[in-house]
């Protein structure tokens, strides 16, 4: 039986993008699950986090530990139609590391949701809620035997990189981060080394980045490379450019395994086992 699995929800970044060119990869902005055993994690809040809110509800799941890597819009904009958040006997944990001490986390939430640009705000939940903030670097316990160690990501704003152990098995979720052209990240080397899997912003390729340096994010390769110096065993291309349609995906998948056999591209409704 497998120890460990990753469901995708949302594998977009920047801006949900439905419609017929993106039905294979799938539109919705980044939300996985991560189930521990019997025991469920949520990273990151994005439009695909409306379809798990519905799905928790038919698995009658009660508790939520959701992990953000940041703020920024495309990964809070299902927090809202995220279901669960509206029953009165659920409870829910909301965490992020890229925030203090300036902003709090329920600040930021709420500004999102008030008027004039929301008509239900945070306070409206039903769930009980705990927005739980913490500095990069810190090791969390959300439940027995589950260790998520954090590091601080390279992106506007700040960002959040996690890495989950759990019964010998490990994924680590990296996004939103900008590389350097100079050396590789050590902060995800470290945090990455010899993982089972890596999720990995790769936004562009190698090509697309030098028109977009400064943008927050990174490549396809370069979460290759990192994978290969880290000893890591499965890099998942993930945070797909909205304007890479199913063909261009295609494209990206084939040149990932010709680079790194076994690289995976994240699809919407896609499970891997560990």
């Amino acid at each position: 039986m497998p120890v460990m699995s990753v469901r995708f929800w949302g594998v977009r970044g920047s801006i949900p993008c439905p419609g017929p060119e993106t039905l294979r990869y799938g539109g919705n902005t980044s939300c996985i699950e991560v189930l521990c055993g019997d025991q469920q994690l949520i990273f990151d809040a994005g439009s695909g986090i409306r379809r798990l809110g519905g799905a928790c509800l038919e698995r009658g799941l009660r508790d939520f530990e959701i992990f953000l890597t940041h703020t920024h819009l495309d990964h809070i904009i299902g927090l809202p139609f995220f279901a669960p958040a509206f029953e009165a006997k659920n409870h829910m944990r909301i965490y992020a590391g890229h925030l203090q001490p300036e902003t709090p986390l329920r600040y930021v939430l709420s500004s999102m949701m008030q008027d004039p640009i929301f008509p239900i705000g945070v306070d409206q939940f039903r769930a009980e809620a705990d927005f739980v903030e913490f500095t990069p670097g810190t090791i969390l316990t959300p439940y027995q035997g589950i260790t998520i160690r954090t590091a601080a990501l390279n992106h506007p704003n700040g960002a959040t990189g996690y890495r989950v152990d759990y019964q010998g098995r490990s994924v680590c979720i990296i996004t939103d981060t900008e590389h350097s052209l100079e050396a590789p990240d050590q902060r995800i080397l470290d945090l990455i080394e010899g993982s089972d899997m890596m999720i990995y912003d790769s936004t562009y390729s190698d090509e697309e980045y030098t028109r977009h340096v400064g943008w927050g994010h990174s490549t396809w390769q370069e979460g290759i490379r990192l994978a290969q110096q880290a000893n890591v065993r499965k890099m998942v291309v993930f945070h797909h450019d909205p304007n890479h349609d199913d063909d261009k995906m295609d494209a990206i998948a084939s040149a990932a395994e010709a680079m790194r056999s076994g690289s995976t591209v994240a699809r919407e409704g896609m499970i891997l086992y560990l």
